[in-house]
Order: structure tokens, then C-alpha cells, then sequence
């Protein structure tokens, strides 16, 4: 991102109007100029509105991530803050950036968050969607030396920290849905997902995505295909994204820390606690068919348990799945 696309960004933090002709007195440039940039902004999913004869403005203004303000704010010691943590304007993916750098050692134990994606991925490929300065799109990169079977429940444990950090900023009912996903009221607020490379039997690296909604605009929301929610519409003040950033990373570099001595077994009890499917019908499609039951919970390596209606219980393991409630 250029210095004067920088520049324009923070006149238009504050939410309030600023003509092209005003934007380009303070910044020394012409209307035409800042024009362009402006463009180039909605081209990366700033969501602007333009009146005429007024100016323009990004309703309810934004907050950028802020490298010192949120290093400022990590609680955990200071033995674990990566070595790396890096924040992008604009990126293909996160995720996709830590997974081009695994082998190269000054990545390990690195995060990185951007304040737009444009080619952003969840499960089986979806698209997720990230429009500009609203949401968080962070991803961390940590290797483990006993390869998946080390690894089972991460997923989960991974959902744990993130309610946790959550809950820290002031949001209440905070659900995890199997095997990925993060509900408020039914209505997904926020995903996961883990990539893994290197040998699936020992030395692995493991990129751990997550995408947390903010402060959705609905220009942007209509490319969503369920229900959704987002955080500032559940309090009743806006929240701080470098303050929601840095707790996130608090808790998952306490996990990422512990979890390949731990595994899953700590983080069990309250992943079911905040079970949104818990007692209730359900439908698993896998690629072949699909299979309904009641939600009983997971197991100690993080597999759902469904209990059939000839009452045997049937155990599936994250992967190419969908759970949804039966209909």
C-alpha cells in the first residue's frame, strides 16, 4: 500500500465526511489524485460512500491494526511472543502466506494479520469473506515434532482459546460449533482452519487460520450463505480490533505452547460446555452420504459422537464433513 493510500486511510478513521477537495489541501495532492487512491481503496474492500457535494466517509468509521498497540496488550509471557508478527494492508490469504514461508526459519512461531484478504478460505474451499479494516484475519505458524497424532482435538482446543479471548472482551454465550466454527445465538461469528505440512508421522508445521467478524458491513455480508453475526452487534460499544488481536493471540500462543504435551484433554470438558449442538438432531454429510443422529459431544481426540436411532454411537473425524441440524 502506497504512503498516501496510508495518509488518506487515517483522515478517513473518524467516520465523518471529507470532500476531495479538503482530503487533498491536507495531504498536498489534487482531487483527482486522492480520487484515485480512493479507488484503489473500494478495489481492496474499503466500504466507502461517496455523496455529492459532501464527500466521503466509511460509515461508523474503523480502527487499523496497530503493530505496538497490540504487542502492547499480549499477556502471555514474553518468551512466547514470536519473533515475527506481521500486519498487511491487503493479502491473498494469511493463511497462504505462512503456508509459502514453512521452511523458512525465521517464520516459526510467526502471525500475521491483514486487514483484507483477497482470496480468503475456509473449510472445503469456501470463500471467506474479508472486507477492509472490519474484521480480524490472523494466522500463526507453529511446528510440533509428532506429527497428527499429536494433533488430534487441535481444531477444537483451538475454538477453546478462541471463546476464551472472547469472553475476555466482554461477549457472553459464545458457542463452538463441531468441528470449526464459532456461534453467538445460532448465527456463525467467526472460523477456523488448521493446515498441516511436513510429515504426517513426525516433524510437521501447522498454520492455524482464524477469522473473527467485527464489524461487518452489509454491502459485504451479502456474499455470506448462512446466518451470520457479528461482535459490535452484540455490545452495546464497539470493540477495539487491536485489543480483540491481541487477546486472540494471547490465548492461541498458550495453547500453540502447551498443546503438544497436553493434547486435547484439557480443553474437553468446556469445548462441551459450549457445544451449540449438544442433545440435539443433527445431520452429518460426508462425500458419500449422510447421516443423522443426536449430538452427544466429542471424544477425547476431538471426534464428533452421534448416537443413532438404533442407538449405537457413530464417531466422525474432522475432514471433508458438514454438520448441520436435521430439518
Amino acid at each position: 500500500m502506497s504512503e498516501l493510500q496510508s495518509k488518506i486511510l487515517k483522515l478517513l478513521e473518524d467516520g465523518q465526511f471529507h470532500s476531495g477537495e479538503s482530503l487533498g489541501e491536507r495531504l498536498g495532492v489534487s482531487r483527482t489524485a486522492v480520487w484515485k487512491q480512493l479507488q484503489k481503496l473500494e478495489a481492496i474492500g474499503l466500504q466507502l460512500e461517496s455523496v455529492k457535494g459532501t464527500g466521503y466517509r466509511v460509515p461508523a468509521g474503523f480502527e487499523l491494526l496497530d503493530q505496538q498497540q497490540i504487542r502492547d496488550q499480549i499477556k502471555v509471557p514474553a518468551q512466547l511472543m514470536p519473533a515475527r508478527l506481521e500486519i498487511f494492508q491487503n493479502i491473498d490469504s494469511t493463511n497462504k502466506y505462512l503456508r509459502d514461508r514453512v521452511d523458512n526459519p525465521q517464520y516459526a512461531r510467526s502471525l500475521v494479520l491483514s486487514e483484507s484478504q483477497s482470496g480468503g478460505r475456509g473449510r472445503r474451499g469456501k470463500t471467506w469473506v474479508s472486507p477492509f479494516a472490519a474484521n480480524i484475519y490472523l494466522s500463526a505458524l507453529w511446528d510440533f515434532e509428532r506429527g497428527a497424532e499429536a494433533l488430534e482435538g487441535l481444531s477444537l482446543a483451538v475454538g477453546v482459546a478462541v471463546r476464551r479471548a472472547l469472553l475476555e472482551v466482554g461477549l457472553s454465550d459464545v458457542q463452538l460449533k463441531w468441528p470449526n466454527d464459532i456461534y453467538i445465538g445460532r448465527k456463525k461469528l467467526g472460523g477456523i482452519l488448521l493446515e498441516m505440512l511436513g510429515d504426517p508421522a513426525g516433524y510437521c508445521s501447522v498454520v492455524v487460520g482464524i477469522g473473527i467478524n467485527v464489524s461487518m458491513p452489509s454491502q459485504a455480508a451479502a456474499a455470506i450463505d448462512q446466518d451470520w453475526t457479528d461482535i459490535n452487534s452484540q455490545l452495546a460499544q464497539p470493540i477495539s480490533r487491536n485489543r480483540l488481536a491481541a487477546a486472540l493471540i494471547s490465548h492461541i500462543l498458550c495453547l500453540l505452547d502447551s498443546f503438544q504435551a497436553s493434547g486435547f484433554g484439557p480443553y474437553r470438558d468446556e469445548w462441551q460446555s459450549a457445544d451449540a449442538f449438544a442433545g440435539q438432531l443433527a445431520t452429518v454429510t460426508t462425500v458419500r452420504d449422510a447421516i443423522s443422529g443426536t449430538v452427544v459431544g466429542v471424544d477425547s481426540g476431538g471426534a464428533l459422537e452421534m448416537k443413532l436411532a438404533s442407538g449405537e454411537i457413530q464417531r466422525f473425524i474432522g475432514g471433508e464433513l458438514s454438520l448441520r441440524l436435521a430439518k
